[in-house]
């Protein structure tokens, strides 16, 4: 199997050259494009959108077909393994992600089970395959999953959390209790990760949104080592190709040396760390992705592009080793116009930094 026509993204991963820097977006199809909204209207809700891999496929193209963007990420959402593991996934209107059965019990915790991907997660499947067919080797897609503590957030909180004093509590009354969920958490992601690239994702990314709320001693015992793991389970070749792994802690440039050495291929940066410095600690040993902080676009196009020269500044010359991201997902209430003004200003200014 070739790689993609345009396969710069995959070659930054690698730290490969480039002729100018690959970005994409994360949750770049979503609420803030029209086009989304009409489909997400058609499927009446956000999780039959997410199972329907026809629906999936329709909005993951979508931000393909208005921007110049070097790669496509699977429209899913991370909720899904907890869902497969039973605990009854359900978005109420206005409110967010909520589960009908929270882990509070301990016999609950012990009949967690690692769920057969295929079995009880075939639409993300499906709609892996049905994107790359789609794709017809255009750009790289790429597949994601949540950390296992971010996961656990949802899991034990049974909902978003401001303060995560459920699973604070449980970390630090019932250490081995969270290290049971965490543990078949990871299980999990490597069999869904793992099950993704099988069906066509070219590139893996774990998401570790709520990591950098830890302790330090906390986020290596209870997020980092667990990331550790995925990364030492995942398939690095598919096809005769490498897939390359990212892995993203919101709030976790103290631990940038750390993440870089459990073995992925990129660090995803959030817009608090100078992309320059981070590179200065761990660029020789990994690329780095990022790193905008996502309300730049609601400024006026040419100031969008003048703080996305700045990032690329920042990173300073060489033509290896980046993707240009936001610093974290994309706001629902960001006009699309912006968007346009990002990637020209990126693909232009980095081709001249590499003159």
């Amino acid at each position: 199997m070739s790689r993609p026509k345009n396969d710069t993204f995959l070659r930054a991963l690698l730290k490969e050259p480039t002729e100018y820097t690959p970005l994409w977006l994360m949750r770049q199809a979503g609420r803030y494009l029209p086009e989304y909204c009409e489909t997400r209207k058609r499927a009446g809700n956000f999780l039959n959108l997410c199972k329907s891999p026809a629906m999936a496929c329709e909005v993951t193209l979508q931000p393909l077909a208005r921007y110049d963007l070097d790669a496509a990420i699977l429209f899913s959402d991370i909720l899904t393994v907890p869902d497969a593991m039973g605990l009854g996934l359900y978005f109420a209107e206005g409110e967010g992600p909520k589960f009908e059965r929270p882990l509070r019990e301990e016999w609950a915790i012990n009949n967690l089970t690692v769920p057969d991907p295929y079995e009880h997660l075939g639409y993300v499947m499906d709609a892996v395959s049905e994107i790359r067919r789609a794709l017809d080797n255009s750009v790289p897609l790429i597949g994601f999953s949540g950390s296992p503590y971010t996961l656990a957030c949802y899991m034990v909180e049974g909902e978003g959390s401001s303060d995560f004093r459920n699973i604070k509590g449980m970390l630090y009354n019932r250490p081995d209790l969270l290290h049971r969920i965490l543990s078949v958490t990871a299980d999990s992601v490597i069999s869904y990760l793992n099950a993704q690239i099988d069906c066509g994702a070219q590139a893996v990314m774990i998401f570790d949104t709520w990591g950098g709320s830890l302790s330090n001693a906390a986020y290596q015992e209870f997020s980092l080592q667990y990331m550790q793991r995925i990364v030492a389970g995942l398939k690095k070749e598919n096809d005769g190709q490498r897939i390359p792994s990212i892995v993203f802690t919101k709030n976790g440039g103290l631990w940038l040396e750390k993440i870089a050495a459990i073995g992925c291929d990129a660090v995803g940066l959030d817009w608090t760390v100078d992309i320059g410095e981070a590179r200065r600690r761990i660029g020789d040993q990994v690329a780095l992705q990022g790193n905008l902080d996502p309300n730049v676009l609601f400024a006026q196009p040419e100031i969008v592009a003048a703080e996305a020269k700045k990032v690329l500044d920042s990173y300073g010359p060489g033509n290896t080793g980046h993707v240009f991201n936001l610093g974290h997902g994309i706001s629902q209430f960001t006009p699309p116009e912006s968007v346009t003004a990002l990637v020209e200003a990126v693909h232009s200014h980095s081709r001249l930094l590499r003159k």
